[in-house]
């Protein structure tokens, strides 16, 4: 792995909660870490991870969209030890193209220098990621890659197969999902190795934004990013959950709340934080509501006399409704990576090394602070139900 001294440099407190926060969560719970897309803002997932390992917080079970399911797969993909060396090669990599310092820290100047980076990615590409076209592809035979994608992303699928163990991550204890959706039929799918064998062309699916990236094929069938449906694997991993207590860090790339825009690139870039968030209080609730109509229907089912229950044992709808039950609890301690006000509408293909680096010390800070946070420590582990936790 090639050392990046801005990310070296971070000081080593930040990597250290203010007390233990590992032998503060319940001994029972799974640990979930659930990863939005976002492309280059994927680097605070990367933060988020550092810190959570240093917390020694080992997730049970990782679940990812788009950059999110890069992600996944490198933590998935390796062993303990080698998950964050992992993470840094591939976003050191991805930072190669304009690898020196901003000359400006903020305001205008700073906003000048990544709008320009990121029109060097468009036109350049990122190592290890893809690259560009030079086939114009109105001029392509109708129905080529060539002629409905911007990009190559035949160097992913080389970098997936250089950084991710595909044995550890299919035959390994960590259960891992992404998802992606189904160009014909317009459907939502995860890929779970659960019940499928996973290989590069599944987190290159979870990542084909059109028009940048291509299809990819699987099983025959074309399949985009997941983000065209949503943008977050919460909602799979609170249906998929089952009876047991879950731990989730939620890791948002895009922040739903925002400022009024000013100029035309502002609403740009607005629109694009409240299309790509993953409003985590609408999943939440839903599932809440259910667990609690679970709940009175478990009791009133207890109440009702014995002949009754004998009279509607053949009856399909009583059948379905008694054999339903609730849900394990859950926390989510849900962190969100907060706009800066010189970021531009090209913020999620902005891959400085500069900007990556802000976006991998901000994710290792938000976590540091939050498991550092009384409200963290003093925190009841829900019985029932979905508690939310956002200490930011």
């Amino acid at each position: 792995m090639q050392p990046n001294p801005v990310i070296d440099a971070i000081p080593a407190i930040m990597t250290q909660p203010s007390s233990p926060a590992s032998p503060d969560a319940s001994p029972e719970a799974r640990t979930v870490l659930v990863l939005q897309g976002g492309g280059a803002l994927g680097a605070y997932q990367g933060g988020v991870y550092e810190a959570l390992d240093a917390a020694e917080f080992c997730p049970h079970w990782v679940a990812g969209i788009s950059i999110g399911a890069v992600n996944a797969a490198l933590i998935a993909g390796n062993p303990p030890e080698r998950r964050l060396a992992a993470l840094r090669t591939f976003w050191d990599r991805a930072s190669e193209r304009v690898p020196f310092p901003a000359p400006f820290t903020d305001g205008w100047g700073r906003k000048l220098f990544n709008e320009a980076a990121a029109a060097t990615v468009a036109l350049t590409g990122i190592p290890g990621f893809f690259t560009p076209r030079w086939t114009v592809p109105s001029l392509a035979l109708p129905g080529t890659p060539e002629a409905i994608s911007l990009y190559d992303t035949t160097p992913l699928r080389r970098t997936l197969e250089e950084l991710v163990d595909f044995d550890l991550l299919n035959d390994g204890p960590m259960r891992f999902s992404v998802g992606a959706v189904n160009v014909l039929t317009g459907n939502f799918v995860y890929f779970d190795n659960r019940d499928r064998r996973i290989g590069p062309e599944h987190i290159m699916a979870s990542g084909a934004l059109p028009p940048g990236f291509p299809p990819v094929m699987i099983d025959g069938e074309p399949y985009w990013d997941g983000g065209i449906v949503s943008n977050t694997p919460l909602q799979y991993v609170l249906d998929e959950r089952g009876e047991g207590a879950l731990l989730v860090f939620q890791v948002d790339l895009f922040s739903a709340r925002g400022m009024m825009p000013r100029t035309l690139a502002e609403a740009v870039q607005r629109e694009k934080d409240i299309r790509f968030s993953s409003r985590t209080r609408l999943n939440t609730d839903i599932h809440t509501r259910i667990a609690d109509l679970e709940e009175r229907l478990a009791r009133l089912a207890a109440r009702l006399p014995e002949n009754l229950h004998q009279s509607l044992q053949d009856d399909p709808d009583y059948i379905a409704l008694t054999r339903r039950h609730s849900s394990g609890p859950v926390t989510i301690l849900h962190l969100i990576n907060r706009s800066e006000d010189y970021e531009s509408q090209g913020k999620d293909y902005e891959f400085s090394r500069a900007t990556l680096t802000g976006h991998w010390q901000a994710g290792l800070a938000d976590v540091t602070r939050s498991l550092a946070s009384p409200r963290w420590h003093h925190r009841t582990p829900p019985t029932r139900g979905i508690v939310t936790l956002d200490l930011e």
